[in-house]
């Protein structure tokens, strides 16, 4: 049986042979992250049997056993927390490095398919999902150094004057966008931010946020990570 070690390698040497050095290395780094992204959560989506298989190899000291001891198959299930989650709060990924996570997703997936490790279905979905990424990440990673900038409007005094009942500090869904304003989900808005920042945002994004209520205006104290 193939491993997923074995896959990825299999992947990264034939890329070698193609690619620039150059390209070459951002594969070989976005293909490392998602090893890791795998070996360090994969084991949660285990099915029973599998999973006291992966204890026992962990327990016994080898922390790649999840790419280690099982199949190609298992990387389809893996895309979403990898692009969704693991880019985003784990790497801290700049735009290129977020935009070539997508765009190594979906050769993967090609690759994989034409290599007969996983079927077209899921093929499909991991080009799609990379796709998305291609486009999403990088703005949200964008939206997030904007929103950073909103942030810091805030004088410490305006900040030192707001009261428990003025301050929401969650992970909040964005409900609406609109010209120069934000709303959240429960009716949280609106939230006032440069016509850029409204450009770039979409309705559906979660954003690990902070939000001051001064004057009677929801305005952005602090900002963590946009999940797109």
């Amino acid at each position: 049986m193939t491993t997923i070690d074995e896959a990825l390698d299999a992947f990264l040497i034939e890329q070698e042979e193609r690619l620039s050095e150059r390209t070459f290395q951002t594969y070989r780094e976005v293909v490392e992250l998602f090893r890791r992204c795998m070996n360090d959560y994969g084991h949660s989506s285990l099915a029973p049997l599998e999973s006291k298989r992966w204890e026992k190899a962990y327990e016994e000291g080898d922390e790649d056993a999840f790419t280690r001891l099982f199949g190609p198959e298992k990387i389809p299930a893996e895309v979403g927390q990898f692009l969704g989650w693991y880019v985003i709060r784990k790497v801290m990924a700049g735009q290129e490095l977020a935009r070539a996570c997508g765009r190594v997703t979906k050769k993967l997936g090609r690759w994989l398919e034409d290599n007969e490790l996983i079927d077209a279905g899921a093929a499909a979905d991991m080009v799609e999902r990379g796709a998305e990424a291609s486009d999403e990440l990088p703005k949200a990673e964008r939206l997030a150094d904007l929103l950073h900038r909103e942030s810091r409007k805030l004088s410490s005094a305006q900040l030192r004057s707001v009261t428990d009942d003025d301050w929401i500090e969650d992970q909040l869904l964005i409900e609406r966008v609109e010209s120069g304003e934000l709303w959240f989900e429960g009716g949280i808005g609106p939230v006032i931010v440069s016509g850029e920042v409204s450009d770039l945002a979409r309705s559906g994004w979660m954003v690990t946020i902070s939000l001051a209520r001064i004057g009677g205006e929801w305005r952005i104290a602090e900002v963590g990570n946009v999940y797109p």
